[in-house]
């Protein structure tokens, strides 16, 4: 089960990616994101994710913590810097 979420309410709280991460949560998490664009993305427990997720990261360019879970992002993907 995938799940985008704010691990907190607060200014600046992670957004977490977690598990399978299909298309539908590329909104989601465009909306978490634009919500707060001080917010990193912890996309670690991530283990898989749809190009459009990532479409959004590279677009929206947040912070990301971590390596992805993905082994696919983290083979052929480029590298998401600092936002």
């Amino acid at each position: 089960m995938a799940v985008v979420r704010r691990t907190d309410t607060g200014q600046g709280a992670p957004i977490c990616l977690e598990g399978v991460c299909p298309v539908e949560d590329a909104e989601t998490l465009a909306s978490l994101i634009l919500e707060d664009r001080t917010a990193p993305v912890d996309w670690t427990a991530c283990t898989r994710m749809h190009t459009a997720v990532y479409q959004v990261l590279l677009r929206l360019r947040p912070s990301v913590l971590g390596t992805c879970g993905d082994p696919f992002v983290v083979r052929w993907l480029a590298r998401l810097g600092p936002g």
